[in-house]
């Protein structure tokens, strides 16, 4: 017994680390796009790296800021998955700390469009995508934005809501399409209203988006290059377009709480998201489009995600302070133009 005892002591002062991590819990809030994949491919992985509980909250981007500002004196969250704009927001309102990419061993492998995509140090991207038309190729073509409000075409569009992660850039391009850049918006949610009662959905969700287009109630949305899987499995004939005006886009973003207990464990998690083999993965899976660099694969993965530094340096992004700075203009307009 005696033996047995000193044997158990001597295993607690070894691994005291181990026991702690144990005990931990790391709670992060992201998207609830792809749970069951990131699940396989990155949670239950890193839990058994870290020894660590991990605590998945899931919501679209202003939900989960919002909860993150309610709880700002004392921080349930530590680490959250955002937009570009809200990663900004979250700064902006003292909701997060600098991340110390000192840590990050995959730091150096990022394309430098996602080392530090607000130029404030408070972020770091972890997938970049386009956002186009996917559209009926049997049914119509798409060679501008502005193709989408054509009589022939606009009774079976769906449009992103302007609340939405895809709603200010497809309005962007549409914009740009009627011969409007700026960044008001004014002119593409005044085209839009014109034709509110044409289009079928002013859609919040793009899951909802390849049902309807698998029941033939719409030809065309514009949609995140994420959400494309989806529409390639579908038995009907849908492309990918490449409008004259170019395609728009954004970045998501990892943003680190200020007043987490847990940094420590949370710059781990955002190291392995940012490996080559976890962004790999992700990619093969047509889920996330690499932040990572070094990440190769095939031409057919390559093709139906956003891949590569100059397809990223390509796409045409609204600046985050332009999109924070608008927003509620945005909201106003198209309150009063589309209707809520």
């Amino acid at each position: 017994m005696k033996k047995a005892l000193i044997a158990s002591v001597a295993l607690a002062a070894l691994f005291p680390f181990g026991a702690m991590a144990q005990q931990r819990t790391l709670t992060i809030s992201v998207y609830a796009f792809a749970q069951d994949d990131y699940k396989t491919i990155v949670y239950d992985p890193f839990e058994a790296k870290c020894g660590c509980k991990l605590v998945v909250e899931t919501g679209n981007s202003v939900e989960r800021i919002a909860k993150m500002e309610a709880n700002k004196a004392n921080p349930v969250v530590d680490l959250a998955a955002v937009s570009m704009a809200d990663g900004l927001a979250a700064a902006r309102a003292g909701l997060i700390d600098k991340v110390d990419t000192s840590k990050l061993e995959n730091f150096s492998k990022l394309y430098d469009v996602a080392k530090d995509p607000n130029g404030d140090g408070m972020s770091v991207g972890y997938t970049f995508y386009a956002t186009s038309i996917a559209y009926r190729s049997d049914k119509m073509k798409i060679d501008s934005w502005a193709d989408l409000l054509k009589p022939e075409y606009v009774s079976h569009v769906a449009f992103p809501n302007v609340t939405t992660n895809q709603g200010p850039p497809a309005l962007y391009m549409l914009g740009l399409a009627l011969g409007k850049d700026t960044p008001d918006l004014k002119a593409p949610i005044e085209a839009l209203g014109e034709k509110k009662d044409d289009i079928v959905t002013f859609y919040e969700k793009s899951s909802q988006l390849v049902q309807l287009m698998q029941q033939e109630e719409i030809w065309a949305a514009p949609i995140g290059r994420f959400s494309w899987a989806g529409f390639t499995k579908l038995d009907v004939p849908v492309a990918w377009a490449t409008p004259k005006e170019g395609q728009t886009g954004g970045m998501n973003v990892l943003v680190m709480t200020k007043g987490s207990k847990n940094q420590d464990l949370a710059l781990q998690f955002m190291d392995f998201w940012l490996s080559t083999e976890v962004q790999t993965k992700l990619a093969e899976k047509l889920i996330d489009s690499p932040a990572n660099k070094e990440v190769k694969v095939s031409d057919q993965v390559a093709n139906n995600i956003t891949y590569g530094e100059e397809t990223a340096k390509s796409l045409k992004l609204i600046p985050s302070a332009a999109a924070l700075d608008n927003r509620n203009g945005w909201l106003k307009e198209w309150n009063e133009k589309v209707g809520q």
